[in-house]
């Protein structure tokens, strides 16, 4: 209502002014050189309404010729965005769909109408991969790594390429790029904790690691691998106060205190682990700077009294250092308590020497190594993951790679010789 209202007003103006202007009085002339025009008012006003409306549109004309090539970059500005856009939706269902050939042709054609935007590499880059063209997606990966706001996406398929590799040192420099150009993302935090561990970056690995991640493990390795005295030092105070009954942190501490001149507290480092860890490594590593054996017999009865000798590792402990000492009533003393708490291959062997010592029966020692050849097999470094064994602790096994995986046990199955491993 309120616009049929609006035209008629409208229209009743134009037709008031169209009717005032067709009655104004007199004449209008002008002289153009030898051109006299003369006419009525009316006509002379209608003429300089159509002389006006006729200028406007030869200008608009004008500007519209001006203006094509503007309209036809824009034209096809629009036309590229579009068909782009379609050749990136496209591409995108390939690659969710697995199908390398038209991913890479829909990536090309992506490229070629929208240019070489973050979007159009990656989807490039990740059919490339898909079609097995790693040297073409490293490539592409490079170029958006270049890109200011895009770089953690380049550096994550880099170091996606780096891990299928098997390449961690490359993996875990990458990795550090990648956390640089995108501080703060918890999936690169743990997955350049996973390849530190992989690249033997201990240091590095400890100080990525979470709640979850057994840090002592991680610090005795870095202080094992240590060349600084002083910080081997301070990485293997660390992992022991981490926890004090882990016998490898134990060992390495106290390895560092001795080498620095404290031999007083490394001994005290690995009696308070054997109190709650009994494992023989420690106790020889605290008679180690001990030659003479009845020096050793002594001082093991001191190590192992605060913790009784009722413990079957003191026990095997004070029967080898009593029998190398030649106190052969006290060796098999100790033998037989520890026997009858174990029967492991070593108890029995050490009673086939202490009857060898004694110059005992061929048939006692006989029966001894018999039960040797029956008993459970002796505790060694065990990967709880495969079962691989190791004669020392390291943090990674080497047989299925999982990382603090070692314990102090019974071994379940054959055991498989480190060497050997390692060489394969």
């Amino acid at each position: 209502m309120r616009r049929v209202v609006l035209i008629v007003l409208v229209a009743s103006i134009a037709v008031g002014l169209v009717w005032e202007v067709a009655h104004l009085p007199g004449l209008i002339s002008a002289q153009i050189g030898t051109w006299h025009i003369e006419a009525r008012t009316p006509v002379a006003v209608l003429g300089l309404v159509l002389l006006v409306v006729l200028t406007y549109f030869v200008f608009r004309g004008l500007g519209l010729i001006w203006s094509i090539p503007r309209r036809w970059r824009q034209w096809q500005t629009r036309r590229s965005r579009t068909l782009g856009e379609k050749a990136v939706t496209r591409a995108l269902v390939a690659l969710a769909a697995g199908e390398a050939a038209p991913a890479r042709r829909e990536s090309a054609r992506a490229r070629r109408f929208l240019g070489d935007t973050p979007q159009t590499l990656l989807l490039a880059a990740q059919a490339a991969r898909l079609a097995g063209k790693e040297d073409e997606a490293e490539r592409l990966y490079q170029l958006l790594a270049n890109h200011a706001e895009a770089a953690f996406l380049g550096f994550r398929g880099l170091l996606q390429q780096a891990v299928s590799k098997g390449d961690w040192k490359t993996a875990a420099e990458l990795a550090r790029k990648a956390e640089a150009s995108h501080p703060g993302a918890a999936w690169l935090r743990a997955e350049r904790l996973q390849l530190a561990i992989q690249a033997g970056s201990w240091k590095e690995a400890a100080s990525l690691a979470t709640a979850e991640t057994p840090r002592h493990v991680l610090l005795t390795a870095a202080a094992q691998e240590e060349k600084n005295p002083k910080e081997a030092l301070r990485l293997a105070r660390r992992a022991w106060e981490e926890n004090p009954e882990f016998v490898p942190a134990a060992l390495i501490y106290a390895e560092r205190l001795r080498a620095s001149g404290h031999a007083r507290q490394a001994l005290s480092v690995l009696q308070r682990t054997w109190q709650k860890t009994p494992h023989p490594d420690l106790a020889e590593a605290a008679l180690q700077p001990l030659t003479t054996p009845l020096e050793r017999w002594r001082a093991a009865k001191r190590f192992v009294d605060a913790n009784g000798e009722q413990n079957p590792e003191a026990l095997l402990l004070l029967a080898r250092v009593a029998l190398a000492a030649g106190l052969l009533g006290e060796a098999r003393r100790y033998a037989e308590a520890a026997r009858a708490r174990l029967n492991q291959r070593r108890v029995w062997l050490l009673l086939a020497d202490i009857e060898a010592a004694e110059g005992g029966s061929t048939q006692a020692l006989q029966e001894d190594l018999r039960q040797a050849a029956l008993a459970e097999p002796d505790p060694t470094w065990c990967c709880t993951s495969c079962g691989a064994t190791y004669p020392s602790w390291r943090p990674v096994c080497l047989n299925c790679h999982a990382f603090g995986r070692l314990a102090w046990t019974s071994p379940m199955r054959a055991p498989v010789v480190a060497e050997t491993v390692a060489a394969s």
